[in-house]
């Protein structure tokens, strides 16, 4: 790539009291590319990408676009009109409809300063068709799929002005199949002109869709180099500022399965799965594998009781789970981490201690009543075991990064001492060494004797399992003991046969 970079920080520096966020760090993003930022949770990303996007004023340090000073802060219009960042949680607003989120307080106004609605929606025809985005303005934003809200956040960024756009873990809730399409319309708006720069914590998707990558460490800038001439050991060995160590979960030895703990017999539900029988035995980790629509996350979901299945049975160490009841399932002893945390696993609005002891109202407090101490006791326990870095239990939990937010999620899912633990993409949007330690705490619990079930499409998330069962169009299609290879797993969720 080649030309004038489209955004360049010298020098940039920032402090959040005593914590240094960034430390004279720096990027330059050349027009036309894919350019990757990656580090570990605390690595200095967000905080940059907050002065890329002019939320934060550096304290030293110089940032251009184009070769010209950044807007000053005050000018929101000159920021849009420059850069644009998509993040992992939506900021679309589901109450209104798409056509009303691309023009987002820029509503064109005729006479008496009304706004015409047909005018906007034949604006917002327009532009979807513009930039090949096929969804309908006149739908509600809230029954967009993921994809498609991301899709129209980029939208309303380019109808702006923008050709620089930030994605921040754009695939963290996505399948295979919805990644890939987005890569491919990523491809075709580079062609027009667009350049990203793609923040993820998988590393695959760098090599896949990136031409450069930035490494952050300690608040620093690390590393800048072509992705084609860079190792993955290489690029692990930057972010962690040593060689990567082993998987715990991957090197644990897989020791015989106890009694069964979960039983799953002929479960059905609608056209999401069909005929499904596995158990799981205690001390023993299962994985459920699969592509998009394979049914995995719905039969994950089933055990929990967020969903009912049609027919079939779920047996938790020898009793009748009642079918589509959550507290049922709290009370049979299941534990579970779902797949957004930010939706479906913290409560925002409350502290650390408040989302970790959600489970277990019970040891908070006789007669309903919650002992503020006796709560932060527990949850300090939970801190403590789980390395959750905050100074303590009282702060808000969407203070937390990402991997710590994850922890939270997996303390309240440990809290009740469960004889199941059910996951969902336990490590998504969450950085290598906390993907490491989670997946060492799982299979921690399982030496314990807990049953765990891990439904994920994340090899990493699968090596340590002691068998993976492959859901392909809602069937269970094969059946891997430990030894099985990437190649072998992967055409199984693809549904490819290789001894055809």
């Amino acid at each position: 790539m080649t030309g004038r970079p489209v955004v360049e920080a010298i020098g940039v520096s920032k402090r959040f009291g005593s914590t240094v966020a960034l430390d004279g760090a720096g990027i330059s993003v050349r027009p036309g590319e894919t350019h990757a930022l990656v580090g570990r949770n605390g690595a200095g990303k967000s905080t940059l990408v907050a002065v890329l996007t002019g939320l934060l004023a550096p304290e030293a340090g110089t940032l251009l676009f184009d070769g010209e000073p950044a807007p000053r802060l005050s000018d929101r219009d000159g920021w849009r009109r420059r850069v644009a960042c998509v993040y992992q949680r939506s900021t679309v607003i589901g109450e209104l409809t798409v056509a009303e989120n691309l023009f987002l307080n820029r509503y064109q106004r005729g006479p008496a300063r009304l706004i015409s609605w047909p005018r906007l929606r034949r604006e917002a025809a327009r532009l979807l068709a513009e930039w090949s985005v096929d969804v309908d303005p006149r739908l509600p934003a809230r029954e967009l799929s993921v994809e498609d809200r991301q899709l129209v956040e980029i939208a309303r960024a380019l109808s702006c002005g923008a050709r620089f756009i930030i994605l921040d873990e754009p695939t963290a809730q996505l399948d295979a199949a919805a990644i890939n399409r987005l890569f491919d319309r990523m491809r075709g708006l580079r062609e027009q002109g667009v350049t990203f720069l793609f923040i993820s914590h998988h590393l695959q998707e760098i090599y896949e869709i990136c031409d450069t990558v930035t490494v952050y460490r300690d608040a620093r800038q690390v590393l800048t180099a072509p992705v084609a001439g860079l190792t993955r050991a290489d690029l692990v060995a930057a972010m962690t500022g040593e060689a990567r160590p082993g998987s715990a979960a991957a090197d644990r030895a897989g020791a015989p399965a106890g009694e069964p703990v979960l039983t799953v017999t002929g479960l059905s539900c609608s056209d999401r799965y069909t005929g499904v029988d596995f158990d799981v035995g205690a001390g023993e980790i299962v994985g459920l594998a699969g592509a998009g629509g394979s049914g995995k996350t719905e039969l994950a979901e089933t055990l929990v009781g967020l969903r009912r299945p049609d027919t079939g049975t779920i047996t938790v160490a020898g009793r009748p789970l009642r079918p589509g009841d959550v507290p049922a399932a709290l009370a049979a002893g299941i534990g579970f981490v779902p797949r957004d945390r930010h939706r479906q696993g913290l409560v925002g609005g409350m502290s650390i201690a408040d989302n970790a002891t959600l489970t277990i109202p019970h040891r908070l407090g006789p007669a309903g009543f919650v002992s503020g101490a006796r709560r932060d006791g527990i949850a300090r326990t939970m801190i403590d075991d789980l390395a959750i870095k905050t100074p303590g239990p009282d702060l808000p939990v969407t203070s937390l990064s990402g991997g710590n937010q994850q922890k939270v999620v997996l303390a309240r899912a440990l809290a009740n001492d469960p004889r199941l633990l059910v996951l969902i993409t336990p490590t998504a949007g969450i950085d290598v060494r906390s993907k490491e330690f989670l997946l060492g705490r799982i299979a921690g619990v399982a030496e314990r004797g807990t049953a765990v079930v891990i439904a994920s499409d994340e090899l990493d998330d699968l090596r340590g399992c002691d068998r993976v069962l492959v859901l392909f169009g809602g069937r269970i299609v094969a059946r891997f003991s430990r030894g099985w290879t990437d190649h072998e797993l992967v055409a199984a969720m693809e549904g490819v046969d290789l001894h055809v």
